[in-house]
């Protein structure tokens, strides 16, 4: 699933006529580069949430056909959050683990090596986690040596049930999840992923993290927007065809 509903406040005025994932990059529009990472690794069918400016995002992708792909979409009135959205489209999961990725996302990601990191380790969720400094900002992960995650946002596990020894990283936007995380979240309300995978690792649910060395930017601000653009005009990071 690509997470595409939300309204790009932060990247505005580029936002205020066409939605953050049709940005482009190297004249390739985010979406589209996260499509063609899926198809790279053998994922062809998709859905994408819609809110702002949603048809705009439609008409662009259609239904996947011209990239032999399979492309649905999950139509919110109102903003559901990054659970919420899951869960208005949990329809399309079929009780299967899947992936999530947001639209907004650009990142070089092994998709392969992270769905066998994901069978191997036998979680409910995987998460992919980065290195950076500023990690307590974004909101820190706390996991083990063997990359168990125990707490996210300083929640989950009870302090007497944590390890002495947990490195914080941050949730890079990218994770693979069994509906079963979705099973107990109200219907057509907005709410947080990270509220789903909090209450499982309070109940003691065994989440992971993949840990991710390579490019990723959120595309989050107009600054972070003109580095990535940058980025691909040096090579940093090529789009896919």
């Amino acid at each position: 699933m690509i997470l595409a509903a939300g309204l790009g406040t932060r990247l505005r005025p580029l936002t205020n006529t066409i939605p953050k994932p049709l940005l482009p990059v190297a004249g390739t529009p985010l979406i589209i580069w996260n499509l063609l990472l899926l198809r790279t690794y053998g994922i062809r069918d998709v859905i994408i949430n819609l809110h702002y400016l949603g048809k705009m995002i439609e008409e662009a992708i259609g239904d996947g056909s011209r990239w032999d792909m399979q492309v649905k979409y999950s139509h919110e009135s109102i903003l559901l959050g990054t659970g919420g959205g899951l869960k208005a489209a949990e329809w399309f999961f079929e009780q299967h683990p899947f992936l999530v990725i947001n639209g907004d996302t650009l990142i070089e990601l092994d998709v392969k090596r992270l769905v066998e990191f994901h069978r191997t380790h036998g979680g409910v969720a995987t998460l992919v986690l980065r290195d950076d400094p500023q990690a307590a900002q974004w909101g820190a992960v706390d996991s083990d040596a063997q990359n168990r995650i125990f707490r996210i946002n300083g929640r989950g596990m009870s302090q007497a049930e944590l390890p002495d020894a947990l490195v914080q990283r941050m949730f890079a936007g990218v994770h693979i999840l069994h509906p079963s995380v979705l099973h107990d979240a109200p219907a057509d309300k907005a709410f947080s992923i990270i509220d789903s995978y909090t209450n499982e690792l309070a109940r003691g649910s065994k989440i992971f993290g993949f840990l991710h060395t390579d490019y990723w930017s959120d595309i989050g601000t107009v600054a972070r927007y003109a580095q990535a653009e940058a980025d691909a005009e040096a090579g940093v990071i090529f789009p896919k065809t």
